[in-house]
């Protein structure tokens, strides 16, 4: 159990660093698009370039349309934030001193909803905006199984948290 707390605490620092990660890039976008601050434009403005703060130096690039803007580029950064730290909200679980809490059960609930259902209702909506890549439909089954992966992991601490305080009662 000793190596599940210290895989378990790495995990959630990891997970928890790319969430910051992934919400810092994605304000940061928003910044620069609305200011137009360290942003810069290519082939007349069909493209832009956000830069690193001072600089002109590109780090992310995309086409300088609005759907495109929503769907494609602020849409999954903001969206892996949420799941990186919804991640690390689960990793979190499995360093506590108590395994099966309600609130580990919760933090896996909010875990299967968001993997089952975000995806699949961005994907509906941009449907009617942007053309899908093949890939996308192979992010929505990958979701689709972490999902209900979690949902029976979150079945499992369930029955666990029933049994431990039917243990409890009997003490």
């Amino acid at each position: 159990m000793k190596t599940t707390h210290i895989v378990s605490r790495i995990l959630f620092y990891f997970t928890r660093f790319l969430a910051v990660v992934y919400f810092f890039l994605a304000s940061y976008s928003v910044f620069t698009l609305t200011t137009g601050l360290f942003l810069t434009f290519k082939d007349n403005g069909k493209y832009f370039q956000v830069c690193y703060p001072f600089t002109s130096h590109p780090m992310m690039l995309g086409d300088y349309n609005l759907p495109y803007i929503l769907f494609d580029f602020l849409a999954p950064l903001s969206l892996y934030g949420l799941f990186f730290l919804l991640s690390s909200n689960v990793f979190k679980i499995f360093f506590q001193p108590k395994l099966f809490t309600v609130n580990g059960i919760s933090h896996l609930r909010r875990f299967y909803l968001s993997n089952l259902l975000i995806p699949s209702i961005v994907i509906f909506i941009a449907f009617f905006f942007v053309p899908l890549d093949n890939e996308v439909s192979l992010f929505i089954i990958l979701h689709g199984m972490l999902g209900a992966f979690a949902y029976f992991l979150a079945a499992i601490f369930k029955q666990g948290l029933n049994l431990q305080n039917e243990q409890d009662l009997f003490i």
